[in-house]
């Protein structure tokens, strides 16, 4: 037996589940889908238990991912008990999704979560009486504070029953549904959708166009509309029927103050702000404490030179990966997550977003973007990792070229240590200005050119509430064990190629190759093309290669401020490194990477060979 928990966004459906699986959770892509779905496993009184918990949605009858994944999974029937998971504050709305669910005769709980939100705007609800209404056990519960959790699966296990809803839909509706259903044996649910032009089957979505045309000339109204009417007054009626109204609570109107442009945008960015400062300072000093460990005693006392030279550069490339994966992975984005977890239990992101979804809107993206485009100033990784929420896939490739390009912390270094250091501050800002100006120019063009239809933000605001920080730290592990188990092999794997690569001498060859392009093109010496190649592995690495490479720390003695200036914004603007790849593979997959790596290299190399050339018109 399967227990599935469903229901509309930001109902605490999540917390719920976390409290009840704790740890075991695995996190993957439904077949066929980029929507990600949460399973995991409970132990109740000697007996495993397996628990889903599907994608918030307010329908089943759109047209997104969520949707169908959603409505394949209640298709499919069989051996599934549903948790029902309602805002009591917002009952009605969730009612009419209830409706769409319980049509497919699965046995059922509900759980009228938030009532202690509910009870402050005044609404309590008859939980005797809409169990009486519905047919099913109701549980009122708090999620954050635990209370009645855990009568959920005790009712689950002992008490599910396919709930009593009969929707009154128009008489039209009713005669079109049961003849599909006699024609082609189908229940109540498959023909519904087909009325609505959803259905696998070709015959059967023909022969509900064909109804569903007539029923539009008679009400001037589409099957649709109708349906969703039917629906919307059968949730009204319900409600109305188990509400009882009483003294909301009053208090300051945090909600105003965060909404507003004025306090609300200054606080944004100060919260931001504070995000990314968290991330970059503690994450940065961890990370070279992370990064100490490696350059000491065991691993700088590995005799690589008693080895076989490929198995000494295969080792070392490892030892390299390591560093990298871990030096990025506990600090920055475990740190990251940590703090947008407790912004999201706290309902702040939902209003941030909306602050910021006109300028955003621009990019193609709505308001929540803006969250990774801030974080990527940290570090690309993470920043990577968090356009996982945003809604579409349009949205998340866009998001894909844009965050890449930002300049992360580690890009930073190579601005300062090139630019900064050798040629003055005014030229180390102009890089990034001219960064800012290519990520405008590219988020309109994508917002153009970008596959998928773009559509408006509906947004519904999570109440504010004091994070749980037990939950957010559980929520982080859980993602942070995907970069571990997916991302992190694949740094290791592309890493020791590199390592095979320069042992084979590979980069030598290349750059004997390049000579040409990198002396006429770009005005720069072979070594560079080689240094910007490390820099792929980690970025910060192409400065310290070049000073290798070069001979010299002091860079200004055998490079122009011309070619410093040229290789500092090629390389910021190059290919992201490995790391930020490879998360970008687990997230969108590979063809989005390739496209990616082949749209900021063009930019890198005819920025800079645009930038050599007018130098050479201005000499």
């Amino acid at each position: 037996m399967k227990y599935v928990l469903i229901g509309n966004p930001n109902v605490g459906k999540s917390l719920i589940f976390n409290h009840l699986t704790g740890l075991g959770v695995e996190v993957s892509n439904y077949p066929g889908t980029t929507v990600d779905i949460c399973q995991g496993s409970l132990c109740y009184k000697g007996a495993r238990l397996e628990l889903v918990d599907l994608p918030g949605v307010y329908s089943i009858d759109g047209t997104g991912e969520e949707e169908r994944l959603v409505r394949d999974v209640l298709l499919q029937g069989g051996d599934q008990v549903l948790i029902f998971v309602a805002d009591a504050s917002h009952l009605e709305r969730n009612l009419y999704l209830f409706a769409q669910v319980a049509e497919f005769g699965l046995p059922m709980v509900l759980l009228l979560n938030m009532s202690d939100e509910a009870e402050k705007k005044g609404i309590f609800v008859n939980t005797d009486e809409i169990s009486r209404i519905l047919g099913i056990e109701v549980i009122p519960t708090v999620a954050g504070a635990g209370r009645n959790l855990d009568l959920i699966i005790p009712a689950a296990l002992a008490s599910p029953r396919i709930p009593t809803v009969d929707v009154e839909y128009d008489h039209h509706i009713e005669a079109a549904e049961r003849t599909l259903a006699e024609t082609f044996g189908v229940n109540r649910p498959p023909a519904l959708l087909a009325l609505q032009g959803i259905s696998e089957d070709a015959g059967l979505l023909a022969s509900a166009t064909a109804l569903s045309r007539e029923i539009e000339e008679m009400h001037h109204m589409s099957a649709r509309q109708i349906i969703a009417t039917n629906r919307h007054n059968y949730a009204e009626r319900i409600f109305a029927q188990v509400l009882r109204r009483g003294t909301p609570l009053h208090g300051t109107d945090f909600d105003r103050l965060l909404t507003s442009p004025m306090p609300g945008i200054p606080l944004m960015i100060l919260i931001l702000a504070g995000i990314l400062f968290v991330v970059f300072s503690i994450g940065s000093l961890l990370e070279g404490v992370i990064v100490g460990l490696f350059q000491a005693p065991p691993f700088t006392s590995i005799p690589w030179d008693t080895f076989h030279p490929l198995v000494a550069a295969v080792g070392s490339s490892v030892l390299l990966a390591l560093e990298a994966g871990i030096g990025i992975a506990f600090p920055f984005v475990f740190l990251f997550y940590i703090l947008v977890s407790l912004l999201e239990d706290s309902g702040y992101l939902t209003r941030a977003a909306f602050l910021a979804d006109r300028t955003m809107h621009r990019f193609g993206m709505h308001g929540q973007a803006i969250v990774p485009m801030v974080l990527g100033l940290g570090c690309n990784v993470p920043a990577v990792m968090s356009i996982r929420m945003l809604a579409t896939k349009r949205e998340r490739f866009i998001a894909a070229f844009l965050v890449t390009m930002v300049p992360c912390s580690a890009r930073t270094v190579i601005i300062a240590g090139l630019l900064a250091a050798f040629v003055g501050l005014a030229a180390a800002f102009s890089v990034y200005v001219a960064i800012f100006i290519l990520i405008i120019l590219t988020g309109v063009l994508l917002s153009r050119v970008a596959p998928g239809e773009q559509f408006g933000m509906i947004l519904e605001m999570a109440p504010l509430r004091m994070p749980n920080i037990a939950t957010a730290l559980k929520r982080s592990w859980q993602r942070i064990r995907e970069f571990l188990a997916i991302a992190f092999p694949l740094l290791v794997v592309s890493s020791i190629a590199l390592g095979v690569l320069q042992f084979y001498g590979a980069f030598d060859r290349l750059s004997v190759f390049l000579t040409p392009v990198s002396t006429g093109i770009f005005g720069l010496p072979p070594y560079a093309f080689t240094a910007l190649i490390f820099g792929i592995l980690r970025k910060e690495m192409t400065l310290g290669t070049l000073v290798v490479l070069a001979g010299t720390p002091d860079l200004s003695s055998v490079l122009t401020g011309l070619q410093l200036y040229t290789f500092a914004i090629m390389s910021v603007l190059f290919i992201p490194c490995i790391s930020t790849m490879a998360v970008l593979y687990r997230q969108l997959g590979i063809k989005t990477v390739i496209l990616v790596s082949l749209y900021t290299i063009f930019v890198g190399l005819a920025i800079a060979a645009l930038i050599h050339s007018i130098g050479i018109i201005i000499a």
